[in-house]
């Protein structure tokens, strides 16, 4: 049987998780449900709390400072897409027996200054130490923001008529992580200023500031619809997933998706499909096209960059891929290529 790489697929989170979430409370407002990046709790007041949980980094070829971020902004990401950012965290650390307490104190010191820079304050957790532990997973962090009940974004909300907007580019963490991990391939492939380039993506890896800019003030809070993060599955499959949630079809343009020169080579090089490969740091932003300039002339004078590549269509129309005058169904990828390109570079010996 061949080992599985990345997420659950959405069979197991339908047919299996979210039929069976222990008791039945009617102020959660949102479950475990494929394409949604958060739950949501009604509290008192008409406030809401908005939780998600991912797992932590440990990745020896990136270091203690980048590993710190990744756990740090992946999660936040998520928690990004309600419109707001994380305000209270829980930290689970599951650290290899050998870890020193010289590393421990390094890792945790760059935690503390990216949530801090953030505004996240760390409530709690619980950390330990396993002997035989090699895995980059070295725990799960979960986020929290409370705010206005009526004014939390999901994924799920995305209505029909509705602009797809996408920030940023593609696969910018495929392409960041695989330059970091293997820098002389790529020198020798592509030449310093190239590796350097792709280097330089990884602090494009936080989709928050552009949540942040897309909502904007209050006004703008009424004018965006729905918010989803690009991680597993790349630009489209966050698509799909945002399609799916809120029960709707889709029309994406392929040749409107951006992808940068410097991303494209590295994915070349990688035999990776940019448009589906892990992609960190693009957030989907659905609104009504009457409301597209406004949002994308926000990120715009926030230094960040935005296309829109499409349209939430009825369930019917499908989710479909334009490419050119065709069209297809969009598939959705159960695995995403960037797990097999990177250990079949480790495999082969790649450095």
């Amino acid at each position: 049987m061949e080992a599985k790489l990345g997420k659950i697929d959405q069979s197991l989170i339908a047919g299996v998780i979210a039929q069976q979430c222990g008791k039945s409370r009617k102020e959660v407002l949102t479950g475990p449900q494929f394409g949604v990046d958060v739950s949501v709790v009604a509290l008192p007041g008409g406030m809401a709390m908005a939780a998600t949980s991912d797992p932590l980094s440990l990745i020896p070829s990136l270091g203690l400072e980048k590993s710190a971020w990744l756990s740090v902004h992946l999660a936040a990401n998520d928690i990004a897409t309600t419109g707001f950012a994380p305000m209270y965290g829980q930290f689970v650390l599951n650290l290899p027996g050998t870890f020193s307490k010289e590393d421990f104190g390094s890792y945790w010191e760059h935690v503390h200054r990216f949530s801090e820079e953030i505004g996240l304050a760390i409530t709690g957790g619980h950390t330990g130490f396993i002997a035989d532990q090699h895995s980059t997973i070295a725990g799960g962090v979960t986020l929290f923001t409370i705010a206005p009940a009526d004014q939390v974004l999901t994924s799920k909300k995305a209505g029909i008529g509705d602009v797809i907007l996408v920030t940023k580019e593609c696969a910018i963490s495929s392409a960041a992580i695989l330059a970091l991990s293997f820098p002389e391939t790529v020198i020798a492939a592509y030449g310093k200023e190239v590796h350097e380039s792709a280097c330089a993506l990884f602090y494009q890896t936080s989709s928050l500031p552009d949540a942040l800019a897309a909502v904007g003030g209050e006004s703008g809070r009424a004018e965006v619809t729905a918010m989803h993060d690009v991680t597993e599955g790349g630009v489209l499959g966050a698509i799909y997933e945002m399609a799916s949630a809120s029960g709707h079809g889709a029309r994406v343009d392929k040749g409107k998706i951006p992808l940068g020169e410097v991303t494209g080579k590295i994915c070349s090089l990688f035999s990776i499909d940019p448009y589906h490969s892990v992609g960190a740091g693009a957030m989907i932003i659905t609104c009504k096209p009457a409301h597209a300039a406004a949002v994308m002339e926000r990120l715009h004078l926030a230094g960040i960059a935005c296309s829109c590549v499409g349209e939430i269509r009825e369930k019917a129309y499908g989710i479909q891929l334009a490419e050119g005058e065709q069209e297809s169904e969009m598939p959705y990828m159960e695995t995403d290529p960037y797990w097999a390109a990177f250990f079949t570079a480790m495999e082969k010996g790649w450095t």
